[in-house]
């Protein structure tokens, strides 16, 4: 029962020791908890943790839990959609989710904004960048993201910016790694420089974290240290 309170105590430490060295506050650093497959009762349980950041990759079965979890009076998470956005479920997430960090497409910003409740705050984004130059990866290239940002400025009133997302690639070498996270933060710092008000920069996973700390990162989004092996139902 009291598994996943450890495990969650467990990642915490590996962020602060991650942070303190490297000289950053580990205050800094948000820990989104990746709750994708996962059933209501080990949100609830994380929740009793202390948790209160949770990522969600499909938006179907997401909408089912934050809807039966808000049902039990908890309506203090932060939900976070963190998966690829299909036109199709654009809806669904902007009816639910309080930030969206997959976001790498004007038709999809235009959809998310077009279908925000009017009784919502704005939508909170973070732009997903391909860091890793992959072509199988999701997220907007460096030299198109300028383009990107313009349109949601122009065209997307209820979105809010709040920073950039990447996914390095999956390699043994995770020195290999810093140069793509370092690409991050430089645009980041850039854009944040220029007056834009950004807040959020979500770099790093369970087995590129220290990594992605040391490069700045102000969010790691973790699932397996925490809740163990995904269930994927076929």
């Amino acid at each position: 029962m009291l598994k996943i309170q450890e495990n969650l105590s467990n990642v915490k430490e590996q962020i602060k020791n991650f942070a303190t060295s490297v000289k950053r506050a580990p205050e800094e650093i948000t820990l989104l908890a990746v709750s994708k497959t996962k059933p209501v009762s080990d949100i609830i349980e994380a929740y009793q943790a202390g948790q209160r950041f949770f990522g969600e990759s499909y938006a179907q079965e997401a909408a089912e839990k934050i809807t039966e979890i808000r049902s039990r009076g908890i309506t203090d998470i932060e939900w976070h959609f963190i998966g690829p956005v299909q036109a199709n479920k654009t809806r669904i997430i902007a009816e639910n989710f309080d930030v969206v960090e997959s976001l790498d497409r004007a038709r999809i910003a235009k959809r998310l904004n077009d279908q925000r409740p009017p009784l919502m705050p704005d939508l909170r984004v973070l732009i997903q960048v391909n860091i890793s130059r992959e072509p199988q990866k999701s997220g907007v290239s460096f030299e198109d993201l300028p383009e990107l940002l313009d349109f949601i400025d122009e065209s997307c009133p209820r979105l809010k910016v709040a920073g950039l997302m990447g996914i390095a690639e999956n390699v043994s070498d995770k020195s290999e790694v810093l140069p793509q996270f370092r690409a991050l933060r430089e645009v980041f710092d850039r854009l944040s420089g220029q007056g834009r008000k950004l807040t959020a920069l979500s770099m790093g996973m369970t087995d590129d974290m220290a990594e992605a700390i040391a490069c700045g990162s102000t969010e790691v989004r973790i699932g397996t240290a925490i809740f163990g092996a995904r269930q994927y139902h076929v």
